[in-house]
C-alpha cells in the first residue's frame, strides 16, 4: 500500500495550499477506508489535523485548524485532500496522509489516535512564513 502526498511548499501567512494524497495497493480497499491527515513540527509530538469517513460524508477536524483546514475525498480517483486557507506560522510541518481500515470510531479522541491508522505516508513539508 502506498500513499503519496504532494502540494507542499513554502507559502506565505494567510495564502493558501491544497495537500493531496493518492493512495495504492491492491490490498488497500480507498473507498472503504478512513483517510486523515496528521502533522509533525520539529521538537513536537506528531498532532491529528482531520478525518473523513470512507463515504466522505463525516468530517473530523482538529480545534486548532477549524474554520480553515478541510478535508475532502474522491474514490474515483483514490484521493483524499486537505485545503488549507488562512494559513499560519504554527502550521508550518510536515504533513502525513493517513488510512485506517477499521472504521469511523466512537469519539474524536479515537479518530485522533495515530496508532488508529495502519497505512502512512511519506510526508510533505509545509513551511508558512510570517
Amino acid at each position: 500500500v502506498q500513499l503519496q502526498a504532494s502540494g507542499g511548499g513554502l507559502v506565505q501567512a494567510g495564502d493558501s495550499l491544497r495537500l493531496s494524497c493518492a493512495a495504492s495497493g491492491r490490498t488497500f480497499i480507498f473507498s472503504r477506508s478512513v483517510m486523515g491527515w496528521f502533522r509533525q513540527a520539529p521538537g513536537k509530538e506528531r498532532e491529528f489535523v482531520a478525518a473523513i469517513s470512507w463515504s466522505g460524508g463525516i468530517t473530523s477536524t482538529a480545534d486548532s485548524v477549524k474554520g480553515r483546514f478541510t478535508i475532502s475525498r474522491d474514490n474515483a480517483k483514490n484521493t483524499v485532500y486537505l485545503q488549507m486557507n488562512s494559513l499560519k506560522s504554527e502550521d508550518t510541518a510536515v504533513y502525513y496522509c493517513v488510512g485506517a481500515t477499521a472504521g469511523w470510531g466512537t469519539s474524536d479522541s479515537s479518530r485522533s489516535d495515530p496508532s488508529r491508522y495502519e497505512y502512512w505516508g511519506q510526508g510533505t513539508q509545509v513551511t508558512v512564513s510570517s
